[in-house]
């Protein structure tokens, strides 16, 4: 599924390749076969109005909304696990599903993240990759509604998402459930979250917790993300 392709490549932080090659991604969309007509326009629209601006622009407002907090991690086992011992497992098992299917991945990258998830799915037959759609449609439709919530326009691109893997899931329902939730990507929530862990780190001195695990742990107390099981499908 090409639509696949783009939506990934759209997902992925933004670069000066992105610009140089917009004219393939027009030409792919223009191509799609499994996005409605209005759909297809919509999404071309978001690639001219992403690459009709300054890169380094986009590359500042993708960190504001991605890299902030975990509400709108692109990490799908963020929204799954957390920070349990079960996402590993989670990742080795990711991991060789990939390898079976001929995807190397780079040292650096994490498998749940969702840009190469939609790569190893556009690899699939359609109805394998529309079945990989909708087991985490949940979690895409939670994005959706936090990112709708934010006033981004990224949150198109998970509801094409959404309407690729005909899912079920209720968007409006996701919506209510966060319409209340505290925001995660604040100055003063973040300055909390580390003012936190400066506390643990130094009175963990003593036990030999290293500043790697303080940092890699600095979100584990921050509001959000919403667990969500997505075994069936469902959600808690």
């Amino acid at each position: 599924m090409i639509e696949l392709v783009v939506i990934s490549r759209l997902l992925e932080y933004p670069d000066a390749a992105l610009w140089q090659h917009r004219q393939e991604m027009f030409s792919a969309i223009s191509a799609s076969q499994h996005l409605s007509q209005q759909d297809a326009q919509a999404l071309g629209v978001f690639l001219r109005d992403l690459t009709g601006g300054d890169l380094l622009d986009a590359q500042a407002s993708y960190s504001e909304l991605f890299d902030r907090g975990r509400a709108t991690s692109l990490l799908l086992f963020e929204h799954v696990h957390g920070e349990s011992r079960d996402r590993g497992q989670a990742m080795v098992d990711l991991m060789a599903q990939y390898q079976r299917h001929g995807l190397q991945l780079d040292s650096r990258e994490l498998p749940d993240h969702l840009p190469l998830y939609l790569e190893y799915l556009a690899q699939l037959p359609v109805s394998e990759a529309v079945e990989g759609l909708q087991d985490i449609a949940p979690i895409l439709a939670l994005l959706s509604a936090r990112l709708e919530q934010r006033g981004s326009n990224y949150a198109l691109l998970f509801q094409l998402l959404l309407r690729l893997a005909d899912s079920a899931v209720d968007s409006r329902k996701v919506a209510e459930k966060i319409a209340g939730e505290a925001r995660d990507d604040t100055p003063q929530a973040l300055d909390a979250v580390w003012e936190e862990e400066q506390v643990k780190f130094i009175a963990g001195q003593g036990c030999g917790e290293s500043p790697i695990t303080a940092h890699q742990r600095r979100f584990a107390g921050a509001v959000a993300p919403q667990y969500l099981n997505i075994s069936n499908g469902g959600q808690h």
